[in-house]
């Protein structure tokens, strides 16, 4: 299942923010493609999230002038390959414009950031001697897609349908399709628990959490205008 676009109501305001992110993004990701495979390595060492350093404030990279703690926002603008941003990039289209425009623009801004801080947190919780680095913007992406998720549960999402050789184009709730995706990433996290794998499961989930946790206000705000709509008819 492989969401492509959403048929649900379209945000009000130009994703201003979302488009500059996903634009951050593709120009990161170009400079490391111009990286030979010496400087990548050394480039992803010296910015990704590595859970050792922020637990024991040892930096494996000293030779790059920065806070160990800024790699935590640097992470999240990096991506390990084409599937990597691309998948990122198209969820974050689909799914950031309708929460940006239930935020504005500046809070979204933070809301996105402060996704990405935990997820990266939730991946030190989970494996806190991990020497591994982690880069990506998937925990970010995560927090909007559970804030879409809590928003929007009956918004229709265009998905491609993979039945063997055949693909198929269907329309499906938010909450089939996001929720099949945080089951998804339980389940494998679960699943690794204890081996060394590419893919940080848990700042996944941790990510969509924080989403629904700090977009609840917003979501009680609507159900309150929407009781007294009903209550006014």
């Amino acid at each position: 299942m492989l969401p492509i676009s959403d048929a649900g109501a379209r945000a009000g305001r130009v994703p201003i923010v979302t488009v500059a992110i996903i634009s951050l993004n593709i120009l990161v990701f170009f400079y490391q493609l111009s990286l030979d495979a010496r400087a990548l390595d050394r480039s992803v060492l010296a910015y990704g999230v590595i859970p050792f350093e922020i637990t024991s404030g040892r930096d494996l990279a000293p030779t790059i002038p920065l806070p160990i703690w800024t790699t935590l926002f640097t992470s999240m603008f990096m991506h390990g390959g084409w599937m990597h941003i691309i998948g990122n990039m198209l969820y974050l289209w689909i799914f950031g414009d309708n929460i940006e425009d239930a935020l504005g623009h500046g809070v979204y801004f933070v809301f996105y950031l402060v996704c990405g801080l935990a997820a990266a947190g939730a991946q030190i919780f989970a494996d806190p001697a991990s020497t591994i680095p982690s880069i990506g913007a998937s925990g970010a992406v995560a927090g909007v897609l559970g804030a879409y998720l809590l928003l929007y549960p009956t918004h229709r999402i265009n998905s491609l349908i993979f039945l063997g050789y055949f693909v198929r184009v269907v329309q499906l709730p938010a909450v089939l399709v996001l929720g099949f995706w945080i089951v998804l990433q339980l389940f494998s996290g679960i699943s690794a628990a204890g081996a060394q794998t590419d893919v940080a499961y848990w700042a996944h989930v941790g990510g969509f959490v924080a989403g629904m946790a700090l977009i609840l206000p917003v979501f009680i705000m609507q159900r309150r205008r929407a009781s007294r709509r009903s209550y006014e008819r």
